[in-house]
């Protein structure tokens, strides 16, 4: 990573926290930016504590910030310009939720699925409006937004017979939509020295029932379920030089899930 500065979004979470680790475990600078400040410091506890080299602390720190909040990302972009002399990367990783998430196709009304796009979609597109301003005056970034295998295809409905999970349409809407953005971002400053990519990863693992897990699997190569470890590499790659002259593309990590 050659002390590649990257900012996570979400970085306190299930996924995000793996990122900040391979990050700074690969010789990154892994800003952990998350709207918890309290999860977000014990994440950073969490991962020195569990890691040989102790050093790793000096390459993990935390942010705060809400990415649906124009002020907010402001004033993290400041902070970062005025403690980094360049900041690399933006990582798109979080999740913001409004509090009617997840009901079914017939209970949610159109002003919970709005706010979910306007949360999740419009923080994206928020928070890479401030960064590309910043890598605009540097002469080079890099983005990647973390979309999904429901980004790229229709949900498989028949995973979740027979259990009580479904999949939210408001879900799939938002990371169609992320992936849409990613390629006209890519494209819009690719003459810049700014590059723009997606990663779509499968299912991850968090306390789901058997019966789920078994009809996911049905789908999938060796494994099924992934495990946030298995994004990395596809994370790493596209963050280091190793893809540079990649941009406009959506990596799937999905054990052949939508084959």
């Amino acid at each position: 990573m050659n002390s590649k500065l990257v900012v996570i979004t979400g970085g306190a979470g299930r996924i995000g926290s793996v990122f900040a680790r391979a990050v700074a475990e690969n010789f990154g600078k892994a800003v952990i930016a998350d709207i918890d400040e309290e999860f977000g410091r014990k994440t950073i506890s969490n991962i020195v504590e569990s890691t040989a080299d102790k050093s790793i602390v000096d390459r993990i720190f935390f942010k705060e910030v809400d990415i649906s909040s124009h002020e907010s990302v402001a004033q993290l972009v400041s902070d970062l310009r005025k403690e980094h002399s360049k900041i690399d990367a933006l990582v798109n990783n979080a999740y913001p939720r409004n509090k009617n998430y997840g009901k079914s196709f017939f209970e949610i009304n159109s002003n919970d699925f709005s706010d979910f796009l306007t949360l999740h979609l419009g923080g994206y597109f928020n928070i890479s409006q401030h960064f590309i301003r910043l890598f605009l005056e540097q002469g080079y970034g890099n983005i990647i937004n973390i979309s999904s295998i429901q980004g790229v295809a229709a949900p498989a409905f028949e995973t979740y017979e027979g259990t009580a999970m479904h999949s939210p349409v408001e879900y799939t809407v938002a990371k169609h939509g992320l992936i849409g953005m990613t390629k006209y971002m890519a494209k819009m400053f690719k003459k810049e020295g700014i590059r723009v990519n997606a990663i779509s990863p499968g299912g991850i693992l968090a306390g789901q029932p058997e019966r789920f897990l078994m009809q996911y699997k049905k789908r999938c190569g060796t494994k099924g379920m992934l495990d946030s470890s298995d994004l990395t590499g596809a994370l790493l790659y596209l963050l280091s030089d190793a893809s540079k002259y990649m941009t406009g593309q959506n990596l799937i990590v999905d054990d052949g899930f939508g084959l």
